[in-house]
């Protein structure tokens, strides 16, 4: 049994090692969980991620409690076929999925689920984020996935409720290394129906439609949203096209914090991707590597995160090389076709 560290990582080191297990069909043994957290052991949120990839590859697991500091995973061949997963708090259902998203390259049937739970919460992926960044992209990669979101869910309530689906895929090479000018943009706005008379999601729209003209770079497609949710809350997704490769930036709204000031949250990422010379933006480098050491090839960053570390460790562990190269202007994760 391969056993890993989980106090060099948070909850993204739980997920990635369930996927890879699943992936290689090896058992293994999470110790420390979290250990470096404030509350180490395994959240709701982990736990839900466990509970529905042992049901996804009929896994025998130990440890699955909360708290749990060791979890084992034993996984048979993951199947297709319909689940649910409840988080039962406000736990991202993207982070979620992200378990999932690369059974996409071992399936042989269509694989479907549909979890409850927070949809736009800080520290993960908004689901517009999902819908028209990461999944595009991985699309063109040959992953073929969607993502339906059927009910918003903010923090602290979650209540949200989103659909991944996945069909059986063949991935390609990853070369994400050149990047053209920046020049249009998507502007995705949304926020709590409580917050309507503040008109929030139309300014957060408007600041950043406003910002985006002063880079030089056109808003041609946005939309706003207010939705019906159990907590109040707003996001904002700005989806920015160069040379046909989609990157996301985002940023969540709160208490004291000004609508205007949520959207230029986004705008100043932007401004600092394009300074970096990166052909992705900080979070999609994070997220395509289990995609990159199963497929290879050569994505550029803006940096290399300690997540990108944590995780190029754990990709180690299951014999998977992911290498940085810091020769040229910018970081390269390469890893070997």
């Amino acid at each position: 049994m391969l056993e890993v560290d989980g106090g060099e990582g948070g909850g993204q080191l739980v997920r990635s090692a369930l996927a890879l297990s699943m992936l290689d069909g090896e058992a293994v043994e999470i110790t420390d969980v979290r250990g470096t957290r404030p509350t180490p052991g395994l959240k709701p949120q982990h736990l839900t991620a466990v509970s529905a990839a042992a049901e996804v590859c009929d896994a025998a697991v130990e440890g699955a409690d909360g708290g749990s500091e060791t979890i084992r995973f034993e996984p048979a061949a993951p199947s297709g076929g319909r689940y649910e997963a409840d988080i039962g708090t406000a736990g991202s259902l993207t982070l979620l999925f992200d378990t999932f998203l690369p059974l996409a390259t071992q399936i042989d049937e269509p694989l479907t689920i549909t979890a409850t739970g927070g949809t736009d919460v800080k520290w993960s992926p908004p689901i517009a984020y999902y819908r028209t960044v990461k999944l595009p992209l991985l699309r063109r990669l040959g992953i073929a996935a969607a993502v339906e979101c059927e009910k918003t869910g903010f923090y602290p309530a979650g209540g949200g409720r989103a659909t991944l689906r996945l069909w059986p895929s063949t991935l390609s090479p990853i070369e994400l290394t050149e990047r053209g000018r920046p020049t249009t943009a998507r502007v995705y706005s949304k926020a709590s129906t409580d917050l309507a008379d503040g008109d929030v999601v139309e300014r957060q729209a408007d600041t950043a439609t406003d910002a985006l003209a002063g880079l030089g770079i056109e808003v041609v497609h946005h939309r706003t949203t207010y939705a019906a949710t159990e907590s109040s809350g707003s996001v904002v997704t700005v989806r920015v096209d160069a040379g046909g490769s989609p990157v996301g930036f985002d940023a969540y709204g709160a208490p004291e914090k000004s609508a205007e000031d949520v959207a230029r949250e986004t705008t100043d990422a932007i401004r600092r991707w394009r300074e970096s010379g990166a052909a992705v933006d900080a979070h999609l480098g994070d997220q395509l590597l289990v995609f990159l050491a199963l497929a290879g090839g050569e994505i550029t960053i803006p940096r290399v995160t300690d997540h990108v570390s944590s995780n190029r460790d754990l990709l180690a562990a299951f014999g998977r090389e992911v290498t940085v190269d810091e020769s040229g202007r910018t970081p390269a994760l390469v890893a070997d076709r």
